[in-house]
């Protein structure tokens, strides 16, 4: 089963210090469903609303560090609480799924839950939240800090031009250039180019490095 239902007296355990009561208070107003799913590459978490006889239902990912798990746990609270207030009536990402994240997440900042560091780049990104949980790079790049990353696991952008790399599946991966948000890379089995985020973690390859 890639997802399984996390019993309330154990959601403590993916969270920071000082956050479960507050985490709390809204899953049980609400009627959460909250799962812990195994590690997604595109995503972080996930919200469905309710419907006929469901709650709400929202799922996060269980690999996360505590505050990394916390934020992504709040972004996905913020579209309940934009569900709840305006429905369909509103993009998923708009002006006041923005405005329900920013709210929640300064309750949250205001308990000094968060380290210097990630309070600071939370301060950033709470004036324009990022639609993906795993859009914000700066913020990630701080939250990384706090990853009990797997031996020889660096970003995308740390690997030299022209280098290889290794990702989940097995695919290995020439790195290009850089582009405006994204970097460019090649597959070595099929020629493929694709845009990786430069805070991708993937695994270096001891291949010959070519140039361009």
């Amino acid at each position: 089963m890639p997802k399984q239902e996390a019993p309330l007296s154990q959601l403590q355990s993916y969270l920071p210090e000082g956050s479960f009561e507050g985490v709390l208070y809204y899953l049980q107003h609400y009627h959460v469903h909250l799962t812990v799913s195994k590690a997604r590459a595109s995503i972080l978490g996930d919200y469905r609303h309710s419907h006929a006889n469901q709650h709400h239902r929202i799922s996060v990912n269980g690999n996360l560090n505590p505050y990394a798990f916390l934020i992504t746990l709040l972004h996905e609270l913020a579209h309940l609480l934009t569900y709840e207030r305006y429905g369909h009536r509103v993009q998923a990402h708009g002006l006041e799924w923005k405005n329900e994240f920013s709210k929640i997440l300064a309750q949250f900042i205001l308990k000094k839950i968060f380290p210097a560091d990630i309070e600071k780049a939370l301060m950033k990104s709470i004036q324009n939240p990022s639609a993906s949980s795993c859009g914000d790079e700066q913020l990630l790049r701080v939250l990384s800090n706090y990853d009990q990353r797997k031996a020889g696991m660096v970003f995308v952008e740390q690997i030299a031009e022209g280098a290889y790399f290794l990702i989940r599946g097995g695919r290995v991966f020439r790195r290009g250039v850089q582009m405006r948000k994204r970097i460019r890379c090649e597959e070595l089995a099929t020629g493929k180019t694709y845009l990786f985020s430069p805070v991708y973690e993937v695994l270096p390859v001891d291949l010959p490095a070519t140039g361009g």
